[in-house]
C-alpha cells in the first residue's frame, strides 16, 4: 500500500497538536569506560533560538561513532515528553531534556503510534521516521548506571531517528505535523519489539526487512536473520 498523505486530521494526534519542548545537541568527549577513555556524543544540552537542521543533524551536535548514531537514516533523533515523565517515576528523580541523548523532546509521538516511513514536519525542517534507537553502553555512563541499557531496552519506550527530507530550522514551540503516513507500515514499536524478541523468527524477520523506509542498515541485517534462522530450521 502506498503511503496516505493526510487530511490535516493527522496533525494532531489525542486531540492537540504535538510541540518541540527541547532543542538539543552536544559535542563529543570522552568518558571513561572499564578504565579507558571512550569517545561519545550522548551528553546533549537544550539551545535557545532556531537550530539548523540538514542531512547530517542539527547544527552544532556531534556523534562519536557513525556506524552506530548518525548518518542519513540517523540524522535526527527524536523522545517523548511522555515517555520522561514515565522514567522520571521509574527512577524517582525528574530527568532533564536532552539526558537520555534525543536533539528534540516532543510531547506525544510515543513509538507505539509512530510508524516507519512517517513524514513529520517539525519547524522548517521534514523529518521522515527511519528506526527505533537501540541503546549502546554509552547510555550507561551517561546515567550512571550500566544497568539503565537493558531496562531502557526492555521498557520499548526507545525513541526513533529520522532522516531529513527537507532541512530548515527548528526551535522551541515549534508545531510537529504529521504529513504523510502508511497505516500499513509498522510502529516504532513493533520493529523494536521484532529485533529484540523476533530474531529467530525467519518470516517475522523478512517482513520487516521489506518495511520500504527502515533504515537501509536494519534492513539488511534484517534479511539476513532470516536467513539465518531459515538455515537453523
Amino acid at each position: 500500500m502506498p503511503p496516505m498523505t493526510s487530511d490535516g486530521a493527522a496533525t494532531r494526534r489525542n486531540g492537540h497538536e504535538e510541540r518541540v519542548l527541547s532543542v538539543n545537541v552536544g559535542g563529543i568527549r570522552e568518558v571513561s569506560h572499564n578504565g579507558s577513555p571512550v569517545p561519545t556524543g550522548i551528553y546533549k544540552h537544550p539551545v535557545d533560538g532556531p537550530v539548523a537542521v540538514d542531512a547530517t543533524g542539527l547544527a552544532g551536535d556531534e556523534q562519536a561513532d557513525l556506524s552506530v548514531h548518525g548518518g542519513a537514516d540517523k540524522a535526527v533523533y527524536l523522545y517523548s515528553h511522555e515517555d520522561y515523565l514515565y522514567w522520571a517515576q521509574e527512577l524517582g528523580r525528574a530527568l532533564a531534556p536532552g539526558e537520555l541523548g534525543e536533539n528534540l523532546t516532543v510531547t506525544g509521538l510515543t513509538c507505539d503510534v509512530v510508524r516507519i516511513g512517517d513524514r513529520l514536519r517539525v519547524g522548517g525542517a521534514l523529518l521522515e521516521v527511519s528506526v527505533p534507537r537501540e541503546p549502546c553502553f554509552k547510555l550507561g555512563i551517561r546515567m550512571g548506571d550500566k544497568r539503565f541499557v537493558a531496562r531502557f531496552r526492555e521498557s520499548g519506550r526507545t525513541g526513533f531517528y529520522t532522516r531529513v527530507v527537507e532541512p530548515g530550522a527548528v526551535q522551541v514551540g515549534d508545531a510537529v505535523s504529521l504529513v504523510e503516513t502508511d497505516p500499513a507500515s509498522p510502529t516504532v514499536r513493533d520493529v523494536h519489539d521484532a529485533y529484540v524478541g523476533g530474531r529467530d523468527d525467519a518470516a517475522l524477520m523478512l517482513r520487516m526487512a521489506a518495511v520500504p523506509r527502515l533504515a537501509t542498515g536494519w534492513q539488511e541485517w534484517m534479511a539476513r536473520r532470516a536467513e539465518e534462522a531459515a538455515q537453523a530450521g
